[in-house]
């Protein structure tokens, strides 16, 4: 795959506090409060826990000192370079547990939201060019239409909305997934963002793949901690995705209560990625009422959040999303919000030819050996009672099945009209009444 790791620029680390652009009495607490809770006294470990440079941890070491909240334990640490070890006095032990009565917050410090908005600008979805090439290498596993990805491509390259539409079970999920693949390069995802003295998590380890090189010890800080703003890890472009379990409230801002901090909501946390909606039609909410919550990010590329207070911000928007439904977009949507979805991309089927490639491809995958007989009787038999509509799971099914009755009969794999006739009974319920 293509990677376009140089695209992005990374977020330039801060050198001195005036940097940071948070409120000093915030900084100075996320630093008592990281000292108790990690029992941390030297400035490196201090430096790798609030993800600053050392120059700006040691900023905040000496105002906490100012302000006789820290003292120096008068002991050089020859472990650790033969640096000063510092300590919470009395009276910095009770701030940081007042602080901790107001915020549970500590560790890496955040990034305020106008700075992160920059970054946003800087690493945006709508900044890639995906190419065809790259499109095809991403989709190398599924046969496809030639025209599917001439009409995928454009669509992923703006970085807009994608709706794909069609009968299940032909592959919009994998489609989905395939575009994921292709876009290859990298983005820098703070671990926290503040705003109006909040803190607002949003790196998340389940959501986002932090690249190998980013590894917590002093030698690499020192390298690293020039070079981009560690506050933020570098991640592959993040993709989430959602199906039936999705609900409005999913796409609030999470409060907790006990921490009295806040966590991103999906949409935040998968900016400049990918946001799924699979099975659109499936959640308990009307598709209708989920697609009028995209409206205003869809069209000017914001998201509005609001605190527990009330006081609603707004916070950048820059993810592609994919809604992906097996209903006509008609049954499910109104003429206003199909408009706001930039790009309609009906998934059909597959022709006779194409679902014969699947075919073929599957059984080598499994190690069924393919059989004329079986495979005219499928084609003449079996097809035309369900009016020759092929669709791209019915391989993977059909031969599985068959491998399985094979395995329980003690028969080597093979492929038969009979054992095509039983495999096929298997992916199809009769109607009928059942008598109860």
């Amino acid at each position: 795959m293509n990677m376009q790791t140089s695209a992005v620029m990374a977020p330039p680390a801060p050198k001195r506090i005036e940097e940071m652009k948070l409120p000093i009495v915030m900084m100075r607490d996320i630093l008592l409060k990281t000292i108790f809770r990690k029992n941390i006294d030297m400035v490196s470990d201090l430096a790798k826990a609030l993800r600053l440079p050392i120059p700006v941890t040691q900023e905040l070491i000496d105002m906490a000192r100012e302000q006789r909240l820290l003292e120096a334990t008068g002991t050089l640490n020859a472990n650790n370079g033969n640096e000063m070890g510092y300590q919470l006095t009395d009276a910095g032990k009770a701030r940081a547990l007042d602080a901790l009565a107001q915020s549970e917050y500590f560790g890496a410090m955040p990034v305020p939201l106008d700075v992160y908005r920059e970054q946003v600008k800087r690493q945006s979805i709508r900044n890639l060019m995906v190419t065809r090439a790259q499109l095809t290498n991403a989709m190398g596993h599924l046969v496809l239409p030639d025209a599917l990805i001439g009409n995928l491509g454009p669509a992923v390259s703006a970085g807009r909305s994608i709706l794909m539409y069609g009968p299940p079970g032909n592959g919009k999920s994998s489609i989905s997934n395939g575009i994921r693949d292709a876009l290859g390069d990298m983005v820098y995802v703070p671990h926290a963002i503040e705003y109006a003295g909040q803190v607002i998590t949003v790196y998340d380890p389940i959501v986002h793949n932090a690249v190998a090189d980013e590894v917590d010890d002093p030698n690499v800080l020192r390298k690293t901690s020039g070079k981009f703003d560690t506050r933020y890890m570098k991640c592959e472009r993040p993709t989430v995705i959602t199906g039936g379990e999705l609900s409005l409230n999913m796409l609030d801002l999470v409060y907790n209560p006990t921490a009295k901090t806040y966590q991103a909501p999906l949409q935040l946390k998968s900016t400049g990625g990918i946001f799924i909606v699979d099975d659109l039609g499936r959640q308990a909410e009307p598709p209708q009422a989920l697609v009028n919550r995209w409206i205003v990010p869809l069209e000017e590329s914001k998201d509005i959040l609001a605190l527990q207070s009330g006081e609603k911000f707004e916070v950048p928007f820059d993810t592609l999303v994919i809604f992906s439904t097996n209903f006509h977009p008609n049954e499910i949507f109104d003429q206003a919000a199909l408009r706001r979805i930039f790009f309609k991309i009906k998934i059909d089927g597959p022709n006779q030819e194409n679902f014969l490639k699947i075919f073929a491809m599957v059984a080598r995958k499994r190690n069924m050996p393919l059989n004329e007989k079986a495979l005219v009787h499928l084609l003449k038999v079996k097809y035309p009672t369900i009016d020759n509509v092929y669709a791209n799971y019915q391989p993977i099914f059909l031969i599985d099945q068959m491998i399985s009755i094979c395995e329980f009969e003690g028969m080597p794999y093979q492929m038969t009209p009979e054992l095509i006739d039983r495999a096929w009974a298997n992916m199809f319920v009769k109607d009928e009444t059942i008598v109860k």
